[in-house]
């Protein structure tokens, strides 16, 4: 539930980002300005990501741009929904090349955050049997966590409800 909570806000952000950033293309500085990584680090950062499942958290961001605009389409004018809807089938049809596009920026950006050697520290963990089994129970473990945190929250809160209408009776409060 957090899990998908996080993925749609990292969607949403993901989202704002594309539509913040389509104006300012046009003034993005070269990739030498940028100290851009390599493209072998870029690689190495996209297959880390794609061991650890990182990279389709993102992908609901596409399809939600284009619903969004399509809704802005039909209340500027609701009377173009079947014209409306042939340009949505043609946006999606782009749909696998922009998830690549995406996927890249997503990588780059873990690319400038790790070196070289790091992701390929970090892919060889990720293929050892340890590496493998936190891979497959860390989202089960995330999941137990918030549950018992959430559980001992709701509990600590009826505990402190309890101690404060007690002390405000102690004071002759007797409302609460």
């Amino acid at each position: 539930m957090i899990v998908r909570r996080i993925a749609r806000a990292l969607g949403a952000a993901a989202i704002a980002c594309l539509v913040l950033s389509s104006g300012v293309q046009a003034q993005a500085p070269s990739p030498q300005a940028q100290n851009l990584p390599t493209p072998t680090v870029v690689a190495l950062a996209q297959q880390l990501l794609e061991l650890k499942g990182g990279l389709g958290a993102f992908d609901p961001a596409i399809n939600g741009v284009i619903i969004h605009h399509r809704n802005i389409l039909l209340q500027i004018n609701p009377n173009l929904t079947k014209d409306v809807d042939a340009t949505v089938v043609l946006m999606r049809a782009d749909t696998a090349a922009r998830q690549q596009q995406l996927h890249h920026e997503i990588a780059v950006g873990y690319a400038t955050a790790f070196t070289e050697q790091e992701l390929r520290d970090m892919i060889a963990f990720y293929k050892t049997p340890l590496g493998k089994k936190i891979l497959e129970n860390e989202p089960k473990a995330a999941e137990a966590s918030t549950k018992r945190a959430q559980d001992w929250i709701e509990k600590y809160a009826e505990d402190a409800m309890a101690k404060m209408r007690a002390e405000m009776k102690k004071k002759g409060h007797t409302e609460f």
